[in-house]
């Protein structure tokens, strides 16, 4: 059993480290967080992408409940994304979303690889509803990280281990 986290930029290459840390598994459980958004063609093509570079025998589950997934028993789990769930659940209680992930993360008995955009980089989002997604965004990478027993940042596709 090993937790690791994937972290870098928009389009740095992260999904597919992460996916390939995984390449060996007989099964994997992908943990799709990201919510569809009909009308929008670009992101449709974008989790076609996603779809399409995954192994067949993957099992895609598509939910923003991670710490339920992590809790069961199974095979190795991939979670891409940890941005696309803080997006998702910042308007719900936040904090105790943040805090079952976490626990979940640091109890699972299960391989576990979480992809996550590294935001401490860019330049200080003008509006509040962005300062505060940035910010809890940066302290559940930060909490993931305490635990993991790997951590890569993935910059131009060039995976960097950080632990």
């Amino acid at each position: 059993m090993s937790r690791i986290l994937v972290l870098g930029g928009s389009r740095s290459g992260k999904s597919a480290f992460a996916e390939s840390r995984l390449a060996r598994a007989a099964d994997v459980d992908y943990v799709a967080t990201a919510a569809d958004r009909p009308g929008d063609d670009e992101w449709t093509l974008r989790i076609a992408a996603h779809r399409a570079r995954r192994p067949e025998h993957w099992k895609t589950i598509e939910t923003s409940d991670v710490a339920a997934v992590l809790a069961a028993d199974g095979p190795p789990v991939l979670i891409d994304s940890i941005t696309l769930w803080v997006a998702g659940v910042l308007d719900e209680q936040l904090e105790q979303r943040a805090d079952d992930l976490i626990a979940a993360w640091e109890a699972t008995s299960r391989s576990a690889v979480a992809v996550s955009d590294e935001v401490g980089s860019g330049v200080v989002p003008e509006s509040p509803s962005g300062r505060l997604f940035r910010d809890a965004l940066g302290e559940v990478n930060q909490r993931l990280a305490a635990s993991a027993d790997e951590v890569y940042l993935v910059v131009a596709g060039i995976p960097l281990r950080l632990r």
